[in-house]
């Protein structure tokens, strides 16, 4: 019998579970009605419970919700589903995750600075479509994702439930275009949200770069340093003064407080980062700063060559990301498996 954690987390995590199932539900069914009002109040809450949904996925990989770890996957394969990561495998997502953990690194399989150099007339359009805040960079992630066993060779064992995985989305597409195309519109811009939201809290919550490690496993230079795991972790909280707003990412912000302890529950880490850190904002990079500079540097965050900025890290690149003064990065959602 599946079974919580505690009962603390049943009703933490039960509530957010709910939710995600109800707005994306609520904001499914709103969409597809002929009221404009409620069609973008329909499309903001489908987004969110797709956000939701991701995080809850990152809480079953760590284990926090169930006390059995084949619950937690099981839950965690599911919501995939709700935030469009289910053309892979959970296993895959949860084991590049925890890659990041253990080896203090950001692990990866797709060369992204290579391919953008190799292809400039995409890195110009995507460029372009950055400037216009589409998350293009993201966007071509997901595309991977979507046709992960056909391009990553260590992945083609899995184009069986690949293929099936995209015929049974694209039909249910399909129907919803059908039914009306204004929704299978309005879904994309909820899922274009979603993707946008996640990456918004990725970018400046580590300072080095990836290495193309995935599939090889070399050992790690930082691999269980815990200091320096903590000098290259950044926090990037929506509020430091009230709890509440948080509550929007499941306190995903409060990272320096994860990597702490990983298995830490999401509602329990405002109060680990307390404990850990106190009570100075100094330690946190502000909501504001973090906006300028999602905007300054839009067009800046593949290659990180925005002119006037110097490379910085550790205490210095939080510094400079609280002032603003960082490019911060791209498509590092742990959604991606590569």
């Amino acid at each position: 019998m599946t079974q919580f954690k505690s009962s603390e987390g049943r009703f933490f995590h039960g509530l957010a579970l709910l939710y995600a199932v109800s707005a994306y539900s609520l904001g499914l069914a709103g969409i597809v009605l002929g009221n404009t009002w409620i069609n973008i109040a329909a499309t903001l809450l489908l987004a969110h419970g797709m956000v939701i949904a991701a995080y809850l996925v990152h809480e079953c990989g760590h284990n926090t919700v169930f006390t059995d770890n084949a619950d937690n996957a099981r839950a965690g394969s599911w919501l995939t589903w709700l935030c469009g990561a289910s053309y892979g495998t959970y296993e895959d997502i949860r084991y590049k995750h925890f890659r990041h953990h253990v080896d203090n690194d950001d692990v990866v399989w797709f060369d992204y600075e290579a391919f953008f150099a190799r292809h400039r007339w995409f890195y110009r359009l995507t460029i372009k479509l950055e400037y216009l805040y589409i998350p293009a960079h993201d966007l071509l992630m997901h595309f991977i994702m979507v046709f992960s066993s056909f391009i990553i060779p260590r992945r083609r064992n899995q184009r069986a439930r690949n293929v099936t995985v995209i015929l049974v989305r694209a039909a249910a597409f399909a129907l919803l275009a059908w039914w009306s195309p204004m929704a299978a519109l309005l879904y994309a811009v909820a899922y274009t949200l979603m993707m946008t939201v996640l990456r918004f809290m990725d970018s400046l919550q580590h300072d080095y770069p990836y290495h193309l490690t995935l599939f090889t496993e070399p050992y790690p230079e930082h691999r269980g340093d815990l200091e320096w795991e903590q000098e290259h972790t950044f926090s990037n909280v929506i509020s430091f003064s009230w709890e509440w707003p948080n509550w929007l990412v499941l306190n995903f912000g409060y990272h320096n407080a994860h990597h702490a302890r990983p298995t830490t529950p999401w509602y329990q880490l405002p109060r680990l980062h307390r404990e850990l850190f106190g009570d100075d904002p100094a330690r946190v990079i502000p909501l504001w700063s973090q906006l300028r500079l999602f905007h300054r540097f839009r067009t800046y965050r593949i290659f990180h060559d925005a002119p006037g900025l110097v490379e910085v890290e550790g205490a210095d690149f939080l510094r400079a990301a609280q002032q603003a003064r960082v490019t911060g990065g791209n498509a590092a959602s742990f959604l991606t498996s590569f």
